[in-house]
């Protein structure tokens, strides 16, 4: 593969670089650290894959991979951020790979072998016209026609975070309250509390045309599992392309979600063996 890397920062630019050319896959290497001088080399040099950090000035990364689809729709692109709050965008930008600084030489490479295999991989997401999309991989996001939806509360969006991650599994108040609470104390005060966020809850889900989705029922709360288009769901069912998104960030927000996002993981695991095998 012919590789272009992009990283305002020098020593990591030499550092991703250097594991480059450690891989076997890897036929050349170039490195810039202005993505102005990317772009122009791109015009008269053709590349395998992009390796671009996405917090860049001039230009940040996701600008440019958008720049590189529209011109060179057959270049693969891999994220390179010490955020993982970008996996969200980074993924919309149909990116091909998102990797975490600092870079490992066994996670770049089995994000280089995927960039080479998947080249023409179209995004999950555009294959379901339902109205409804949880994004869980990277950090939380719910859409509606294509529109995010923003809540007033963020526990109000944990809360309902929290019920997508259940699967359509009915939970008491009291098991929401200690998910996402963890040692605080039920009494009745924090019941109210929990009361107040519950109905923004469904006064934001109204306003957004999908109020019923959430069902409420002596004391317990479920979201219908059915009505959403979820990257998760999807992965649970064997979807190839939901599995491929999956980059072992489940939730990232939200400390509960560390136990759903170590069973995808054991589940990739044994999957990717057995392949080899």
């Amino acid at each position: 593969m012919k590789l272009l890397c992009v990283d305002d920062e020098e020593l990591i630019l030499k550092l991703t670089m250097m594991l480059c050319r450690e891989l076997d896959i890897v036929e050349s290497v170039e490195g810039f650290s202005s993505s102005k001088e990317a772009l122009k080399y791109l015009e008269s040099n053709s590349v395998d894959a992009i390796l671009m950090d996405i917090d860049m000035p001039e230009i940040n990364g996701l600008a440019m991979a958008k720049i590189v689809g529209e011109k060179y729709p057959d270049t693969s692109v891999i994220f390179l951020t010490g955020y993982s709050q970008y996996a969200v965008d980074a993924f919309s930008m149909h990116a091909s790979g998102y990797l975490l600084k600092p870079v490992s030489k066994d996670k770049l490479l089995t994000e280089l072998e995927y960039a080479q295999n998947n080249k023409h991989t179209e995004s999950f997401e555009e294959e379901d016209n339902c109205r409804i999309k949880a994004r869980t991989f990277g950090n939380f996001t719910l859409e509606v026609d294509g529109k995010q939806v923003n809540f007033s509360r963020q526990k109000a969006k944990e809360i309902f975070a929290y019920l997508v991650d259940r699967q359509g599994t009915s939970v008491t108040r009291a098991e929401v309250f200690g998910e996402l609470w963890e040692d605080g104390l039920y009494d009745r005060p924090m019941q109210k509390q929990l009361d107040v966020i519950i109905r923004s809850l469904k006064t934001t889900l109204e306003e957004y045309g999908i109020g019923d989705i959430l069902e409420s029922e002596k004391g317990t709360l479920r979201v219908n599992p059915d009505m959403i288009d979820c990257d998760m769901y999807r992965f649970l069912k064997g979807d190839k392309k939901a599995r491929d998104a999956f980059r072992g960030e489940y939730m990232t927000s939200y400390e509960w979600a560390a136990v759903t996002e170590g069973y995808l993981t054991t589940l990739l695991e044994k999957e990717n063996k057995k392949k080899r095998y």
